[in-house]
């Protein structure tokens, strides 16, 4: 009876127990080969490296608890306890680092989509100024008055992100007050002038100047003009100063 139990048991837990080396082996090799294309895939994207081997180490761990777990039962043990004490045990770590792990979601994000890198000038969170580095948790911006300001991630991917240098061209927008008593025409003409001595303003899209408002007290003319990026504030600012001296 001895003999027989040990022939027909000790046959079927051999069998249970090569199944689970050969599980645990197998998954070990295919979770290696997936975290080595996630790896190269965030390689292929320019991803943070910071980022990518924390992503990397993430799957690999938790992926290996899987493995380990199908293994174990195929042995035959019983594998609920050690899934609740896991998810008990994910629960109480999300529930601890609940902010923490929201700024990194962000972070990722952030680093995924690029809606701003770093040298960019942006609004957002309440925050105007240039980004000075793009971190996991935080971004680091300084402001026109050099100071540094670091945000949360979480801030910013909840808020409005206004990024005045994503592109090469922004147009610059004035509103000219005249009199009623002035000659429009003269008006017209002066600030096509001022435009056009300014080699700064772009030649396409042609500038445009037009009426837009008939006012309390006077005429107003809309000014745009289209230039490079980084010289919007300038150009904004000589041009007012022109205007009014010509004006004059």
């Amino acid at each position: 009876m001895i003999i027989e139990f040990l022939q027909t048991d000790g046959l079927a837990f051999g069998i249970d127990l090569g199944l689970a080396l050969l599980i645990f082996f197998v998954g070990r090799f295919a979770v290696r080969m997936l975290v080595r294309m996630i790896s190269k895939g965030m390689q292929k994207n320019n991803v943070d490296k910071t980022l990518e081997k924390f992503i990397c180490n993430l799957v690999n761990s938790a992926l290996l608890i899987i493995v380990i777990i199908a293994a174990i039962g195929q042995v035959g043990i019983q594998t609920t306890a050690f899934i609740a004490i896991f998810g008990a045990a994910g629960l109480a770590v999300g529930l601890a680092l609940q902010g923490s792990l929201s700024n990194f979601a962000s972070g990722v994000l952030i680093i995924l989509f690029r809606p701003y890198k770093v040298g960019d000038f942006v609004e957002a969170a309440g925050i105007t100024g240039t980004v000075e580095q793009v971190q996991i948790m935080t971004t680091v911006f300084k402001t026109g008055d050099n100071k540094q300001v670091i945000v949360p991630n979480s801030q910013i991917m909840d808020s409005i992100i206004t990024n005045y240098s994503a592109n090469d061209t922004r147009r610059v927008d004035m509103v000219i007050g005249v009199s009623y008593d002035d000659d429009l025409d003269k008006v017209r003409k002066t600030l096509e002038e001022i435009i056009a001595a300014d080699d700064r303003v772009l030649k396409d899209p042609p500038p445009k100047i037009a009426v837009s408002e008939l006012a309390e007290s006077s005429v107003n003319f809309i000014v745009r003009s289209w230039v490079a990026t980084a010289d919007y504030s300038a150009v904004k600012w000589d041009m007012t100063e022109a205007i009014k001296k010509r004006f004059d």
